[in-house]
């Protein structure tokens, strides 16, 4: 499925470029019907161009002294382009490629041969337009964060209210975005289901994307789902997993309600030990309590969990009961 995304995106970013050129030749006509000199000072450029080239390549007795003079009288006709420009109010990069993506110039990768992150950015997007996240992000984000839906009046044996609570994961959280670049934190969500941590998780995958960082958002069934699918059916397809170690965030949501097995484990341990080897941040919540985490992982998930990452404990009662904002 990504091989076709990527293709499609390719394909984009070629009609990109054909347009980006087709744009700035009408430009040019348009510039050299009303100052004729700059086209003749352009040809004059090309044509000066070729020579140095040729000096270099042929040879001549003083090579210096003629690229020298080449040089200047290059520089001396770019003056007086820039003059032609200004005089009939003509911005200077009005003649300018106008790529898209500066980065890249609608290539899609960078020059040592890296992708670029308008590429990759594509890329997730396409791959999880399809599970409408992009428009769940408009609904839930910090903005539309309601504190007043949380109540302040004591919950059980807690020491906060679950008002005051969510206050402190809140900042957490803006901080955990704002510092996303310098910090090494982890985010683990735990807490009853209806409790607010997808809602969060939700906030600051939307404030990381506006930040232009590659985020990934899956549930844990879905998540296993995808490794089980590469590793047994489609083990061409190694985009989408390599992806999963890559983003810049990984999200993984409602961990423990997928099928938990000696595979999953092994799958799951990995990707959260090469991204905490490789600083990539991510963030998991779970509606299971930590003993519940320890009967149903194996030691070493649990003990990257509960060391590597800074744990919040969501509670109170299911908001999804209360009036959704």
């Amino acid at each position: 499925m990504l091989q076709s995304f990527a293709y499609e995106i390719l394909k984009d970013y070629e009609r990109k470029r054909n347009e980006a050129r087709k744009s700035k030749e009408d430009r040019l006509q348009e510039v050299y019907e009303k100052v004729p000199r700059i086209r003749e000072i352009d040809e004059i450029l090309q044509k000066t161009g070729i020579t140095i080239s040729r000096a270099l390549i042929q040879g001549v007795d003083n090579p210096k002294k003629t690229i020298d003079d080449l040089k200047r009288e290059l520089d001396q006709l770019k003056q007086e382009r820039a003059v032609l420009l200004t005089e009939n109010n003509i911005p200077l990069q009005y003649l300018d490629d106008n790529f898209s993506c500066a980065s890249c110039n609608d290539t899609g990768f960078l020059p040592d041969g890296q992708k670029c992150g308008c590429f990759k950015q594509q890329l997730i997007t396409k791959a999880y337009d399809m599970s409408n996240l992009s428009n769940v992000l408009e609904k839930e984000n910090f903005q539309s964060f309601n504190l007043d839906i949380f109540s302040d009046e004591p919950f059980e044996d807690q020491s906060l209210t679950p008002k005051q609570n969510i206050m402190n994961i809140l900042n957490i959280c803006e901080g955990f975005v704002f510092n996303f670049d310098i910090n090494e934190d982890n985010l683990l969500f735990c807490g009853e289901t209806g409790t607010g941590k997808t809602f969060l998780a939700n906030c600051i995958a939307k404030s990381l994307l506006d930040k232009e960082k590659i985020v990934i958002y899956q549930t844990a069934f879905k998540l296993l789902e995808i490794l089980e699918e590469i590793r047994f059916r489609d083990s061409d397809n190694k985009e989408k997993y390599n992806l999963l170690f890559e983003t810049d965030l990984l999200i993984i949501d409602d961990l423990g309600t997928e099928m938990t097995n000696t595979f999953t484990n092994s799958e799951l341990f990995n990707i959260i030990n090469s991204r905490l080897l490789s600083n990539k941040k991510t963030i998991i919540s779970t509606n299971l309590s930590p003993m519940e985490i320890m009967d149903r992982y194996d030691d070493r998930i649990f003990s990257r969990l509960f060391s590597k990452f800074t744990v919040l404990h969501f509670f109170g009662k299911d908001l999804r009961w209360e009036k959704v904002v």
